[in-house]
Formats: C-alpha cells, structure tokens, sequence
C-alpha cells in the first residue's frame, strides 16, 4: 500500500511523497519516492493510474519531505501516518465488497 500525499509550496510547485508499509515484513512505513513540481505531477499520475490511494496532507508531506528515500517514518509520525492508513484499508475493503 503506497498513499501518495501531495501539497503546494510557497513557490506554487506541487509536492508528492509516497509511503509504502507491510506490516508483515516492516516495523514502519518507509518513504519510498517524493518529487516537486513534474516530478511531483508524475507521482500523482502514476498513483492515479494503478488505483494507489492519494491523500492530501500538507503538514505531513513537508515532514515526509525531509527525509530520505527508504528512511523509516519517525515515531513522532506514527500517529498520523496511522490515521491514514487506516483510512486507506477501510476504502479499499469497501471498494472490494463491492
């Protein structure tokens, strides 16, 4: 599962960053990609077009932005990223009973 968070900046340029988590084989959700501006506009469109569920939260993708690619979420992000989470399997088991 890959939520993809977008925001603008000051600058007007569009930011993505895409998390990835397996609660099987991870102890966190990893940063997995992240983009400005076309970069960001391509991570949106793939998210789009393979059905990868995109949220918008302006605060937490600046947090996720700082970090690396592959870097585990911080603990201080648990909580939020969770929410989220939990948002996205509770679309995508409403959408499969469908």
């Amino acid at each position: 599962m890959s939520p993809e968070d977008f925001r603008r900046k000051k600058s007007g340029r569009r930011s993505a960053v895409a998390i990835h988590y397996d609660r099987q084989t991870m102890s966190a959700p990893r940063v997995v990609a992240k983009g400005r501006g076309v970069i960001a506009e391509r991570l949106i469109n793939l998210a789009r077009q393979h059905d990868v569920p995109i949220v918008e939260n302006k605060l937490l993708v600046e947090a996720l932005d700082e970090m690396n690619i592959n870097q585990s979420i911080p603990a201080e992000l648990y909580q939020v990223v969770a929410e989220i989470l939990v948002a996205v399997h509770r679309a995508e088991t409403t959408i499969g009973k469908k």
